[in-house]
């Protein structure tokens, strides 16, 4: 199966803890441990049965779901008409201000 990169942000004790055990199982890197990690737990079976049964409703009016168009432009709009609040984040996400640019002397 292709891997693919992704970013990941831990507190640091978690960071040391999974540095500790990759070493402890022989593992080359931190990536390999996570995705070990991820695999068994995600073919165990264990945890929360996740369903999408029952979380959607459809309009007895509209079953076949002619209008869902309408319906989702419509939702998408007002969306966009909301006002777009951005804020500076101590983990460094979000839009930064802009420091004064250095003149040249």
């Amino acid at each position: 199966m292709a891997k693919k990169a992704v970013s990941v942000t831990l507190e640091s004790d978690n960071l040391m803890w999974l540095k500790g055990r990759t070493g402890a199982a022989g593992l080359r890197s931190v990536s390999e441990l996570l995705d070990r990690l991820v695999t068994e737990a995600r073919v165990s079976g264990h945890g929360p049965v996740r369903s999408v049964v029952g979380t959607v409703d459809i309009d007895s009016s509209d079953p076949q779901l002619e209008g869902a168009d309408q319906a989702v432009r419509s939702l998408f709009d007002a969306s966009l008409n909301r006002p777009l609040v951005l804020k500076e984040t101590s983990t460094g996400y979000g839009v930064r201000q802009r420091s004064p640019k250095k003149r040249r002397t």
